[in-house]
């Protein structure tokens, strides 16, 4: 993340998690959740990675999963700590080092704040901190290239430019790509990119 996209979730942590915490993400949960094996939730693990608020960490522990979570800015992480009644990581994307550690990764809105030409090193990381047949949900501003909006940098991806990004991880693989509008109000003229990849 660069330093002008922390220093603007430093400066709106507040704004940004009430922004965020009541928005309906019920269908993508719906995506994510029924590739996990069919046994007792609380033996299976998700790292919310990039969890902002904390509002998706929140909602798979209230449905019985074993949550971790994490984000790079620390006022977040505070928020985050107080919404799920645990400890948050403050950390980067590119300081994990988690080794087959969880069965799910959920990485929603969050990878995009990651530069591009680390993108792949950063999927290598998710890639190994999941186990064996463990699923990686992702979500990208749907375009191409980088770019600064609003105190912020984004790097965009469609489809070509995800593919591209994971030929640096042989052992994942897509199992859906998919093209959703903004669950935030008065954002549906804004696209998202959703892929679900697996840990073979």
């Amino acid at each position: 993340m660069s330093e002008i996209t922390l220093a603007y979730y430093d400066q709106h942590a507040d704004e940004f998690a009430n922004s965020t915490l009541n928005v309906d993400m019920q269908p993508l949960y719906q995506e994510f959740l029924p590739e996990f094996p069919k046994r007792d939730k609380r033996h299976i693990h998700i790292l919310d990675a990039g969890c902002g608020s904390g509002r998706d960490a929140v909602a798979f522990k209230q449905l019985g999963y074993e949550v971790s979570a994490m984000d790079a800015c620390e006022k977040l992480v505070k928020i985050a700590a107080t919404q799920l009644g645990q400890p948050v990581r403050h950390q980067f994307f590119e300081e994990i080092q988690d080794i087959a550690a969880f069965d799910g990764i959920w990485a929603c809105a969050s990878l995009l704040h990651v530069a591009e030409k680390d993108l792949s090193n950063v999927f290598v990381k998710l890639q190994d901190a999941l186990k064996h047949h463990g699923v990686l949900y992702v979500s990208f501003k749907y375009g191409a290239g980088e770019r600064e909006h609003n105190g912020r940098r984004f790097t965009d991806l469609n489809e070509d430019g995800l593919s591209k990004v994971i030929t640096a991880c042989p052992n994942l693989n897509i199992i859906k790509l998919w093209v959703t509008e903004d669950r935030r109000p008065n954002r549906d003229n804004e696209l998202w990119l959703n892929a679900l990849l697996r840990k073979d």
